[in-house]
């Protein structure tokens, strides 16, 4: 197996995650945006506009993500920062069952995953989940939170739909499961302080 390397996503990494998000999945027309505007702001956007969005989140920082390389070639990405910088996880109806409050800054979220369909099945989505894990505790996370997909408890899901993440990926992390709000979403956990 080549060797993985995970790096923040920073102003000169665009094109690394550019690359990622071409490689399968709905990355490249979302711009990891879904989570940070308003469903009305998503309607009103291009592709091209969401682009510079995301430009202008990497230019103005803190770091939004992580990018995996695999040989030194991107190969997935991870969207990890406090949850109050992705204002759709607040506004979601099935994530209303959060235990924690939705204006503290020391709840980090882990949203999207993305992974090159070449680079699939080689465990990239837990390496992008214990590299965020060591991300948030660095940037001072008292908590994350994820709302990943369970496959086992409905329709088999796309690649495109499992960008949450899925149930198993974060239970193997250590992340507790704290809501189940449809069979299929859970509302996980890992407080950082123990």
């Amino acid at each position: 197996m080549s060797q993985i390397s995970i790096e923040p996503a920073t102003p000169a990494r665009f094109a690394d995650v550019q690359l990622t998000w071409a490689g399968g999945g709905d990355g490249r027309s979302c711009q990891c945006q879904w989570w940070t505007i308003t469903n009305t702001e998503w309607q009103s956007t291009s592709q091209l506009e969401r682009e510079q969005l995301f430009r202008d989140e990497l230019d103005a920082g803190p770091v939004p993500g992580l990018i995996a390389y695999v040989g030194g070639e991107p190969a997935g990405w991870v969207r990890v920062g406090p949850r109050t910088r992705q204002r759709r996880l607040a506004r979601t109806k099935n994530f209303a069952q959060s235990r924690e409050p939705w204006d503290d800054d020391s709840v980090w979220a882990v949203s999207c995953f993305v992974v090159r369909r070449e680079h699939r099945g080689e465990g990239l989505n837990d390496r992008l989940l214990e590299a965020a894990v060591d991300f948030a505790r660095q940037g001072g996370a008292r908590l994350i939170e994820a709302y990943p997909l369970d496959p086992a408890e409905g329709s088999k899901k796309g690649s495109s739909s499992l960008f949450h993440g899925v149930v198993s990926t974060f239970v193997k992390a250590g992340f507790e499961e704290v809501a189940r709000p449809r069979p299929d979403l859970a509302i996980v956990a890992l407080d950082l302080r123990s």
